[in-house]
């Protein structure tokens, strides 16, 4: 069980930024086995390193913006679940899970990822735009995430497993809310 919840941490992470939680990863096992890291391992840790930071920074500073948003978010929720898979399969090959069920723990590291990011961006779409409190929060949870997946998954599982229940939770409400404005159609 721990090491699904170690999958679940580090995809919820995937599922706020791209770039951070991949940076963070990075940093963490430069020493210890970077290139078993998916698709990025393949890549020289230095080259990889200035990508990830100037990606980070650039996910950071461009929602300032209002053009930045416009920006971030579809790329977010394109490049999600590949995030999200590349975490899963890495927290999955770092707790022993057999290379078999590698690619299943990466889709389940996906799909988190997707639908964490979808709830951000109907978040954002309702109030239009993120205070800069909520953003720091979304940057110290991520890295938090990151932290757990890596050397505590039980504690970031549980965290992930809440963040799931908080998501299927507002989507339920928006649907009612949706239901409830939704005009009623005329009789034929």
């Amino acid at each position: 069980m721990t090491p699904i919840l170690a999958v679940l941490a580090a995809a919820a992470a995937g599922g706020f930024r791209l770039a951070l939680p991949l940076l963070l990863v990075l940093i963490l096992r430069r020493e210890d086995g970077w290139e078993q890291v998916p698709i990025l391992g393949q890549f020289s840790p230095a080259v990889t390193l200035g990508i990830l930071t100037g990606w980070t920074i650039w996910e950071l500073l461009a929602p300032t913006y209002s053009w930045g948003i416009r920006l971030v978010q579809p790329l977010q929720v394109l490049f999600s679940p590949l995030v999200g898979w590349i975490l899963g399969v890495m927290a999955a090959q770092l707790l022993g899970i057999p290379p078999a069920l590698w690619n299943g723990m990466g889709l389940v590291g996906g799909a988190l990822a997707l639908l964490l990011q979808l709830v951000q961006t109907g978040w954002l779409y309702r109030w239009g735009r993120f205070p800069a409190w909520v953003i720091l929060v979304q940057d110290g949870l991520c890295s938090l995430l990151i932290v757990f997946a890596l050397r505590a998954p039980q504690q970031g599982g549980l965290i992930a497993l809440m963040l799931l229940w908080l998501a299927l939770r507002a989507s339920k409400d928006w649907q009612r809310q949706f239901q409830r404005h939704r005009r009623p159609q005329p009789p034929d």
